[in-house]
């Protein structure tokens, strides 16, 4: 018998034939009808099989947040105990990804706005990761007042990228302050990064390519060092729009300068490089496109 409730989008896998996942395997819903997609809803695929649910209509994970979690895991040992943050984490597609990856971290999250954050909160109840992954909800700004004294190794961040005033922000209360800095900048994630990082730890936030001298103004402020500088082209031939740096936070110990890097993610054909599909592959996505 019919219940009367519609529910949304559960997304079939796109993969090449003979493709398997890698990674653990989800929990999946368990007969909790909190962990199916609502009438607004889809429940994508995001690393191996591991779920995200998302607004059909809205702001939704993208190459920004597939790139940073891999800088930031990319030199990682999956087996170390790792406290990792992610800040201003929204739906929890970083956060998500670098749990997958780093199976032995404990992730935390802060994440303003309440009805982001409890979609994140039943993603992570979806993939069964609950007991090491968790989503607060406040302003990253407060600092210790939302996170405690707690320090992390790992901190990451993909701020909006567009000061207010800049562009027609969207109507939509959840979309427009993932690209509007409604609650701060990049200045503002670094200082609460700086703040929480632990001795050795290390931040990785995604900006604007715009945004390059207000990262350098904002890791100065903090006492952070711009370690690596990744140049994201989306075409070749085509200007990198955004860009992923990785910080630590010893800016007064002399060291070696910014290491830069380019990543193209498509060739001048369109079709995926083999440095992007080493992306993929590391975050337990199809390397190449399904058929």
């Amino acid at each position: 018998m019919s219940t009367g409730v519609v529910r949304g989008i559960v997304r079939s896998a796109r993969r090449p034939p003979g493709w398997i996942a890698p990674g653990p395997a989800p929990a999946g819903p368990r007969g909790d009808p909190d962990l199916e997609p609502a009438a607004d809803e889809d429940l994508c695929y995001l690393s191996g099989d591991w779920r995200l649910f998302q607004k059909l209509r809205g702001h939704r994970w993208s190459l920004d947040d597939l790139i940073t979690a891999w800088v930031a895991t990319r030199d990682r040992d999956p087996h170390a105990p790792l406290r990792v943050l992610d800040l201003g984490c929204g739906l929890g597609s970083v956060l998500l990804m670098v749990a997958w990856r780093l199976p032995a971290a404990d992730v935390s999250g802060v994440e303003a706005q309440a009805d982001r954050a409890a979609m994140g909160a039943r993603s992570i109840a979806y993939n069964g990761a609950g007991a090491r992954c968790r989503i607060v909800v406040g302003d990253l700004r407060d600092g210790a007042a939302v996170l405690g004294e707690t320090r992390f190794d790992l901190i990451t961040g993909t701020p909006p990228y567009f000061p207010r005033g800049t562009g027609t922000e969207s109507a939509k209360p959840h979309a427009a302050p993932c690209r509007f800095e409604l609650r701060g900048g990049v200045e503002d994630y670094l200082a609460t990064a700086a703040a929480r990082l632990a001795p050795g730890g290390t931040v990785v936030v995604c900006s604007s390519t715009l945004e390059r001298d207000r990262v350098a103004a904002g890791a100065g402020a903090a006492a952070l060092a711009i370690r690596e500088h990744w140049e994201i082209v989306p075409r070749d031939g085509k200007p990198a729009l955004i860009a992923v740096d990785r910080l630590t936070g010893d800016a007064t110990t002399p060291t070696t300068p910014t290491t830069p890097h380019t990543l193209t993610v498509r060739d001048r054909a369109g079709v995926w490089t083999p440095a992007f599909r080493a992306v993929r592959d590391a975050l337990g996505m199809p390397s190449t496109a399904p058929r």
